[in-house]
């Protein structure tokens, strides 16, 4: 038995064989890989290098490779500092026109927000000219963290056209922003061009969706349109170990 974090976890009891066709490092794996699979839960830290090294009689670059392979297919991650914890299976996402809130749903995670920022402010140049409208003209500004079953899985940055919708922040803004302007203003979202990108964390993003800073992040820029109207810039930035897209490519 070994004590971490005031839990009490223990590792299977396995005997690690030579002269197999299967080396240790990888038998190691196959052991890991079932504990964190049905003894651990996302998020959970891995015991330490020599814990493993003492239990299972194996040399540390035997450990590390063990574990290196888990976190190449996803299994672990690292963070510096503070140890191997057990990765989360990121939400899988078509592209298509959903709100946050509904790629949640149908995954059935929880989905939850936290205001950042709102305000009716003049919008940046190019998103004023997306929307069409004078200099002057104020627009609705929304930046919210994005929360999956309690857990940040993205920061989005929106502006909403005010000509459309003039007092969206008069409504419940901590849910769907898309069916807020169906239901309030028959603004149905139609197309959208989408814009994706790999960045690095800011300090800032890094501490709102608690990752280190310099993790590799995915933003996705949306432009939307209720047909022939704008109605929506929003960028969007999410943890890729919680996030990813998924297309189908056709031949044309």
């Amino acid at each position: 038995m070994i004590y971490m974090a005031d839990t009490l976890m223990e590792l299977p009891a396995r005997t690690l064989t030579d002269g197999t066709d299967t080396p240790k490092h990888q038998q190691l794996r196959e052991i890991l890989e079932d504990y964190c699979t049905h003894q651990l839960k996302p998020g959970d830290m891995l015991p330490g290098e020599r814990v493993l090294e003492e239990t299972y009689g194996v040399s540390r670059i035997t450990v590390r490779r063990a574990i290196g392979d888990l976190v190449a297919s996803g299994k672990l991650r690292r963070a510096r500092g503070k140890g191997t914890f057990v990765a989360h299976s990121p939400l899988v996402a078509r592209v298509h026109l959903a709100s946050f809130s509904d790629e949640m749903s149908a995954q059935n995670i929880e989905s939850t927000s936290k205001i950042l920022q709102s305000a009716w402010s003049p919008a940046p140049e190019d998103i004023r000219a997306f929307f069409n409208s004078p200099p002057n003209q104020p627009h609705t500004h929304l930046r919210r963290l994005r929360l999956g079953d309690k857990k940040p899985f993205c920061i989005d940055d929106g502006w909403y056209n005010s000509a459309l919708a003039p007092n969206l922040l008069e409504n419940d803004v901590y849910k769907s922003v898309y069916a807020i302007l169906e239901h309030q203003y028959a603004i149905a979202i139609t197309n959208a061009e989408q814009i994706v990108s790999a960045v690095a964390a800011t300090i800032e993003e890094a501490e709102l969706l608690e990752v280190d800073k310099g993790t590799p992040l995915l933003k996705v820029v949306r432009l939307s349109r209720a047909h022939h109207r704008p109605v929506e810039w929003c960028t969007s930035v999410y943890r890729t170990d919680r996030y990813a897209l998924r297309s189908l490519i056709t031949k044309a």
